[in-house]
């Protein structure tokens, strides 16, 4: 049985939604994989959306392990600009975390909500992927600011891909990929309503309301489970894999440039009554 690591802050109801969509997959035999363990940055008793979270993993019958990032930051660390480098108290807390962690053994771990950025012994030790809210070769950044280089861009298509994480942010080799059309006969209507004006003009005017960015970011958020879902599927069959060196490579060991899983959501979309 392929086993899965699960990482997260457990904000709110996006962390919760994964997981369930990730055991929903699973019970129904879908994903043919079991989650070995959740860990949460957070303790019970931080907030409301990590309670819920730490409630609901727990409901579920999954082994859990808290440990709070805030509480060992305030007993040993201090603010730092640069997120890329990270103080040694940082680091100690990944080690304290791999401690916590020692007894459980997975394929793959997958950082869902999960707020902090990974240093270099935890990369080493696990392989874990991350999603990101954009296409191979795509915009960089949240997914706000993405969304507002593709309209500045003029783009024809967007879309949303599990990266490897490695020490440096959001630079990890690209795992599995989907795209989607953002100039199409649904969108083309809207790309009109902001035709002539800057980027700049769109959000002093309408902000994150126009209902281009609305658009193209309910097309986003809608693909964001089922690719969660179908790149662990792929890894459970054995259809993508990361080899040691931290290479990504199809069933028959080719390299590739991450597995494009864009027929397959579609497909799963459509199926499940998506407006797409």
């Amino acid at each position: 049985m392929y086993k899965l690591g699960w990482f997260s802050t457990g904000r709110g109801q996006g962390s919760r939604n994964l997981l369930t969509a990730m055991l929903k997959a699973i019970k129904s035999d879908e994903v043919k994989a079991r989650i070995e363990f959740v860990f949460c940055s957070r303790e019970a008793g931080e907030a409301e959306g990590s309670d819920q979270f730490i409630k609901m993993v727990k409901d579920y019958g999954i082994p859990l392990v808290t440990f709070s990032y805030q509480k060992f930051k305030s007993s040993r660390g201090s603010p730092k600009a640069n997120p890329e480098d990270l103080p040694d108290w940082r680091l100690d807390y990944d080690r304290e975390v791999m401690a916590r962690l020692s007894g459980f053994h997975s394929d793959l771990s997958v950082l869902a909500g999960y707020m902090l950025v990974v240093g270099r012994e935890m990369c080493a030790r696990y392989r874990m992927l991350n999603l990101h809210p954009a296409a191979p070769g795509g915009p960089v950044g949240t997914w706000q600011e993405v969304i507002w280089q593709l309209i500045e861009q003029k783009a024809a298509q967007s879309g949303l891909m599990m990266h490897l994480v490695v020490p440096e942010l959001d630079r990890g080799p690209v795992v599995t990929y989907a795209t989607f059309p953002i100039r199409s006969k649904d969108f083309d209507p809207l790309w009109v309503e902001v035709k002539g004006l800057s980027v700049k003009q769109i959000r002093e005017s309408l902000g994150e309301d126009n209902r281009l960015f609305r658009e193209i970011r309910r097309q986003g958020a809608q693909r964001e489970l089922p690719l969660v879902v179908a790149t662990v599927k792929a890894f459970s069959e054995g259809k993508v894999r990361i080899t040691p060196q931290g290479q990504v490579v199809d069933d028959k060991d080719w390299a590739i440039k991450g597995y494009d899983l864009t027929v397959e959501i579609e497909g799963k979309m459509k199926g499940e009554g998506c407006s797409i």
